[in-house]
């Protein structure tokens, strides 16, 4: 099937890619915020194509969508605190775009849709979140992702993803997402000063993330039309927890420094359990994780990669 990524040379979506091919045949749409050379690996495959455009540009995605039979909208200005600094085209890019996407795709397209699990917020009773569970998004980011995945929702033959925080090393690298960052600076700084480490979150490999958009793809007729949590149920941590994984493989000082606040103040404990019954399963730990963090952190130079 042809498949349509937007956003694709992105985080996930220049690891996504190789997960889709030589199966499919991929078109990735983007700007090139970022990095210019994720996706150069794939230049040799024939079934892959890059567009360089923005997804604003309703008359280019217009011919693109004309030609997708599946769509992965993965293009989006990701994370609050860019979000916070660009808030009119978050609100273009992360909302408007994909309600005019789930507006104008035909009813045989199939979209898969990942927004994040950060929609919910605070688990206001300690209890087990999942997709039935109330969305409370604290930041413009959270909530435009919440808006679009809301449409998605209402339209036919589309599915969504709730994300947990992604980590591991991908070609286009990111240093500011969670896991990855308290990686880096236990390499760089041999020390971690911890905040507000009683918040919960729950995280996932990238790959098992590509692993699942695949999976989708292939059980279709049984996932389709819903909702699902997408992260991996042990790596349910607080940061002090983290911090002390992180530990066992690298020499590290913690340090509890409660005088501050995480303005990012998501705190809970996420089931994936629904994806799991449909026969996926997460393959990387955060063991894995962290192995394959320190690995790529001896390669990469100017380590600070983030989206602001």
């Amino acid at each position: 099937m042809n498949i349509l990524i937007t956003g694709g040379a992105g985080y996930i979506g220049s690891e996504l890619v190789q997960f889709l091919l030589p199966q499919h045949k991929v078109t990735v749409l983007d700007n090139l915020l970022y990095e210019k050379d994720s996706l150069l690996r794939y230049v040799p495959d024939d079934n892959f194509d890059f567009v360089k455009g923005d997804v604003r540009d309703t008359k280019l995605l217009d011919d693109l969508v004309g030609k997708a039979d599946i769509i992965i909208p993965l293009a989006a200005l990701v994370g609050f605190p860019l979000c916070d600094q660009r808030p009119k085209e978050a609100v273009e890019v992360n909302f408007e775009a994909n309600e005019w996407l789930a507006k104008n795709k035909s009813p045989d397209q199939m979209v898969i849709y990942p927004c994040t699990n950060s929609g919910y917020g605070k688990s206001l009773d300690g209890s087990v979140i999942t997709e039935e569970s109330p969305l409370n998004p604290v930041s413009l980011y959270g909530q435009t992702k919440v808006d679009a995945e809301d449409v998605f929702r209402n339209a036919d033959n589309c599915a969504t993803f709730r994300l947990a925080t992604v980590c591991g090393p991908s070609s286009r690298m990111r240093t500011d997402l969670l896991v990855n960052n308290f990686v880096l600076r236990a390499l760089k700084d041999r020390l971690l000063v911890l905040y507000e480490c009683e918040f919960m979150r729950n995280y996932v490999h990238i790959w098992d993330v590509c692993r699942a958009f695949k999976f989708l793809i292939d059980n279709w007729d049984e996932c389709r039309n819903n909702t699902y949590n997408l992260g991996h149920d042990e790596m349910n941590m607080n940061k002090l927890q983290l911090a002390q994984k992180i530990g066992e493989h690298i020499p590290v000082e913690i340090i509890k420094a409660e005088y501050t606040k995480d303005p990012d103040v998501r705190d809970y404990i996420v089931s994936s359990q629904k994806i799991y019954d449909k026969g996926y399963h997460c393959l990387y730990d955060l063991d894995v994780s962290i192995k394959q963090l320190l690995k790529a952190y001896k390669i990469i130079d100017s380590p600070w990669y983030a989206n602001y």
